[in-house]
């Protein structure tokens, strides 16, 4: 994917997206357009107020996407003929959706960037009828992606170098499989299972065979020995469909000393390395590789370290965001103007924990030493505090969308941000967010004292 204004899933004419929402928007929206409200400027951010409990940090994912779905949000006349159908919106609200675009603004952190509670990973600046239309569009998109970057990144720090393949198609919906493969090779996976993904997105693809193909033929060797011949001696064979160790002697009987892997999918799987790597060296194969698979998550994979495992299948851990299947994003008005050209006022929401702070906030990163040890929150406009990183960047203008980066440079600038956060932040066990979000000013060690707090 090169730098370019349209991605390949724009670029292909995406159906519409118009009614991928709640029906509260449109309702909202009819309102507002019968009190003249509709046309109000205003400033909508899409944060999280806390991280997952005890993850140390998590990954913006899903903003192509999400810039493709604004660009896709049109009502044609299906869209329309259906609002008609159920009565959703009055007959002027239907005319005026009838030539609805996104109009506004949009700034956003880049895809890959590390994120912290309170800190917007996208503003938007338009009507109140441009952007209350996008919010649950935004928020599927963007919650989902990040869920599974987050999760996905972890499980590339545990696995401390060695590759990860993304086999999680069948654990999650057809469409969620393809966007979750994305996600994971962002952050780090070298390739999917998943052949839409591959075509989509222009992905490595990876797979040899499962346990139904040992299964069709008469016995394991005939399997194997098929394999072979039909991929060469650079395939994975699956080992465990009856017993692990006879299993491995008949993988390399079959494939000899140029079997390029064997593929183990139960039990312990560092106790099942050690075993299998053992016995691969006592029949010479030292130089094939183990892939170990089944039910693996960040801790099982972090457990592995030391372990003689060359590579890591995982599937419904990452696909699910490992037990965390939502970013937690919400998406809030906080600052509006009473009328065109008017000054913007800030607006919050009262109420105990889902409270939120009025006005139009910027964020940076400060550094000490180079390491990142805070994100700070100050008034848009305003220039970040020295010695500190501006997080935005603006993704589209007068609702034109602007070039985007690669999908190359989308995983480097991972790998950069990754780089300056301290050292306990990759620490895959529980622990309290890695980056506070703390107002200008403030001294950090203040702020946040679990996984998040509004500032």
């Amino acid at each position: 994917m090169t730098a370019s204004s349209a991605s390949p899933a724009a670029a292909a004419g995406a159906a519409s997206t118009a009614l991928l929402t709640d029906r509260y928007e449109l309702t909202m929206l009819d309102a507002a357009r019968a009190d003249g409200t509709i046309d109000r400027p205003c400033v909508f951010e899409l944060f999280t107020r806390r991280l997952p409990e005890g993850r140390r940090y998590a990954v913006t994912a899903g903003l192509d996407r999400a810039i493709d779905a604004i660009a896709s949000h049109r009502f044609d006349d299906e869209v329309l003929a259906a609002l008609e159908r159920d009565a959703v919106v009055s007959e002027p609200t239907l005319a005026w959706l009838a030539g609805y675009r996104f109009r506004g603004d949009a700034w956003a952190l880049p895809e890959g960037e590390i994120v912290s509670p309170n800190v917007p990973a996208m503003t938007v600046s338009a009507s109140f009828g441009d952007a209350v239309l996008l919010e649950t569009v935004l928020l599927s998109v963007l919650n989902h992606d990040t869920a599974v970057a987050s999760a996905a990144s972890r499980m590339v720090v545990a696995a401390d170098g060695r590759p990860l393949f993304e086999f999680g198609s069948r654990r999650t919906h057809e469409e969620a499989a393809v966007a979750a493969a994305r996600a994971a090779v962002l952050v780090g996976f070298i390739g999917t299972s998943n052949l839409e993904a591959g075509r989509r997105y222009g992905l490595r693809t990876l797979g040899t065979s499962a346990h139904a193909f040992t299964l069709v033929h008469d016995d394991e060797p005939t399997a194997f020995r098929a394999q072979i011949a039909a991929l060469g001696t650079r395939t994975t064979l699956l080992v465990d469909t009856f017993d692990v160790p006879q299993g491995i002697r008949e993988a390399v009987a079959a494939g000899g000393p140029d079997l390029d892997a064997i593929r183990i999918d139960c039990g312990d799987p560092a106790a099942e390395a050690h075993h299998a790597r053992a016995l691969l060296d006592e029949l010479g194969n030292h130089d094939t590789r183990i892939v170990m698979s089944g039910d693996l998550d960040e801790h099982r994979i972090d457990a592995c370290r030391g372990a003689p495992i060359d590579a890591f299948g995982v599937g419904t851990a990452v696909v699910t965001g490992s037990g965390a299947p939502t970013a937690g994003f919400v998406y809030k008005l906080v600052a509006r103007a009473r009328e065109r050209g008017g000054e913007l006022e800030p607006v919050a929401k009262a109420g105990g924990g889902k409270a939120t702070v009025g006005g139009w906030k910027a964020a940076a990163r400060r550094f000490e030493d180079g390491v990142a040890v805070a994100d700070v929150l100050h008034p848009w406009g305003r220039p970040p505090p020295p010695g500190s990183r501006p997080l935005q960047v603006p993704v589209i203008a007068a609702g034109e969308a602007l070039p985007r980066p690669s999908f190359a440079t989308s995983q480097q600038h991972h790998r950069d941000t990754l780089a300056e956060l301290p050292a306990s932040a990759l620490d895959v066990s529980p622990g309290t967010v890695a980056l506070p979000t703390v107002r200008e000013g403030q001294d950090p060690s203040a702020a946040q004292p679990r996984n998040g707090a509004t500032p």
